[in-house]
């Protein structure tokens, strides 16, 4: 008897706890005011009670609700207002948001003469599309290559709960040029691939021109839905200190500098303040300085000030509704082996292949490997020596050697993958160096994955969530700041220079320095990362 009550009360508890409502779709996507409305998803509750829906952040009224279920809501459109992004809010949780497109104000292609001087579009093939699919833009004005030109598709983050319930225009995300997003670039035709964390909504082309009038597109097909929320702006600085030992007739001293990487929970970077103007401004993600005819006995200097917004990012996916296409462009790039990530090497193909089993669906291997690694990978915050085999064969690894053990199975596996480098930001805005991963799921995007702060491995100081183990995997706090996706592989400017590299830094690139002619010796202080600032929306 006892053991029946305590059972009971176990399912009470457990018919208790509260579940945070997901929507997974909405019918029509496109729509007119007035139209009937049909959400559905999971954990709206059997009953409305006090639960409600948000259209661009505005509820209907009471009589607008035609049917209230668990897993589906009939609305009314109010007859008011535009396009918005729905929301359901039940029990104190708010779900995820999709995009509702009023068709009145749809933006169109222009037709007939346009005064303008900037880009036309005049269609979009297909009209509709999954994250990484292959899009062709047709028009006029683009101009005969890309250059400082680019394709922009909407994008949208959770307000704050401080925010005023109104509605808010999205943002927008760029194509990703070194993600294969962008195929062909002319005057009159442009082929892209749809960026991670676009959702429906203005697509439109920026030139130095001008930009092109927005039209529709529709983003479908998710296998689930990405949240960005909770944004956070830092305000950075960092730098370098050379010294020069002996120099004689023309030299030149070459530096990239790492700049935070773009991402879509990671944007709009702003220049603050630089010491000196640069040779290249936007170098495959760093900048590159020239220091020339440096004399001997000389210091010089190099600082940056940033300001870049990060945002935490929560995923949820449906791993049966995932259609991986092993031809597709991403795979291609991101599973082959490296210096960094040996997932071609004997051994990680073996362990991957134990891991992992007969398991075909990318999801869930990449989320065995995470597990395996947090379970027997021994990950520890202090810092080791070597890469993802010296992990494997001493069976203990620090954050850097985790992401790169964990991209390595990864890849094995066929699952495209890259580690990301850069800071966390404790309590006290001391930033650590530190190393995570991403992992690619066609029709969604990237997938954020941190083994070392899943096994509870932290530095001091950092907030640690409790239920790290299970977040960690597929979410991601805005405690930190990347500096490189992926390893960043630049060229040098001289076949005959001498180069400089910097294992283990916050940022992943093969080249930092490189002196050329008679520079003959000097050295280099690249400080850490500093924290000036701290903004919470």
């Amino acid at each position: 008897m006892k053991k029946l009550s305590i059972f009971c009360l176990v399912l009470v508890l457990l018919s208790c706890k509260e579940q945070v409502p997901q929507i997974n779709s909405l019918d029509p996507r496109i729509g007119m005011m007035g139209e009937l409305l049909t959400i559905r998803g999971e954990h709206f509750g059997n009953e409305k009670d006090e639960s409600f829906v948000t259209i661009a952040g505005t509820p209907p009224t009471s009589s607008s609700y035609i049917e209230w279920r668990d897993d589906l809501i009939r609305i009314r459109v109010p007859e008011f207002g535009n396009s918005g992004l729905v929301r359901v809010h039940t029990g104190g949780k708010v779900s995820n948001a999709l995009l509702f497109s009023n068709r009145a104000t749809m933006p169109a292609p222009v037709s007939g003469p346009d005064a303008g001087t900037g880009p036309q579009i005049a269609a979009v093939s297909p009209q509709s599309g999954q994250i990484g699919s292959l899009i062709t833009i047709t028009g006029n004005g683009f101009g005969n290559s890309r250059e400082r030109s680019g394709v922009y598709f909407s994008w949208d983050a959770e307000p704050a709960p401080s925010s005023p319930v109104e509605e808010r225009s999205p943002g927008v995300v760029e194509v990703f040029e070194g993600e294969a997003g962008y195929e062909l670039w002319s005057e009159r035709e442009i082929r892209v691939r749809v960026p991670d964390g676009a959702v429906s909504g203005n697509l439109e082309i920026r030139t130095p021109r001008g930009n092109s009038r927005p039209v529709f597109f529709d983003v479908s097909l998710k296998p689930g839905t990405k949240t960005f929320r909770d944004k956070r702006s830092y305000t950075i600085s960092y730098g370098v200190d050379i010294r020069v030992q002996n120099a004689a007739g023309p030299n030149t001293l070459y530096l990239w500098a790492p700049r935070p990487a773009a991402s879509a929970a990671q944007r709009n970077t702003e220049l603050l303040s630089r010491s000196r103007e640069p040779f290249v401004e936007n170098y495959r993600g760093t900048t590159l300085f020239q220091l020339a005819n440096l004399s001997p006995n000389t210091t010089e200097g190099l600082s940056m000030s940033y300001k870049v917004e990060v945002y935490a990012q929560e995923t949820t996916i449906r791993p049966q509704s995932i259609r991986q296409d092993s031809r597709s462009p991403m795979t291609a790039l991101f599973t082959l082996p490296s210096a960094l990530i040996p997932s071609g090497d004997e051994r990680i193909k073996n362990l991957a292949t134990a891991i992992i089993g007969k398991e075909q669906n990318p999801y869930l291997k990449a989320r065995m490997i995470y597990e395996w690694l947090i379970k027997e990978g021994n990950i520890q915050n202090a810092a080791l020596t070597g890469g993802a085999i010296e992990a494997l064969e001493g069976k203990r690894a620090d954050p850097y050697m985790a992401a790169l053990l964990f991209c390595s199975l990864a890849r094995s596996a066929g699952i495209p993958a890259i580690p990301v480098s850069g800071v966390l930001i404790n309590r006290f805005r001391t930033a650590s160096r530190h190393y995570w991963a991403e992992f690619w799921i066609d029709g969604f995007g990237w997938t954020p994955v941190d083994p070392a702060l899943g096994a509870g491995s932290a530095p001091g100081g950092f907030n640690l969530r409790e239920d790290q183990q299970s977040w960690y995997f597929g979410n991601l706090d805005n405690q930190r700041i990347a500096f490189s996706r992926d390893l960043t592989s630049l060229s040098q400017m001289d076949p005959r220079g001498r180069v400089a590299v910097r294992d283990r830094s916050y940022a992943l690139q093969n080249l930092w320095e490189e002196a050329v002619g008679g520079l003959e010796s000097y050295s280099s202080l690249w400080g850490d990362i500093t924290i000036t600032g701290v903004y919470v929306e």
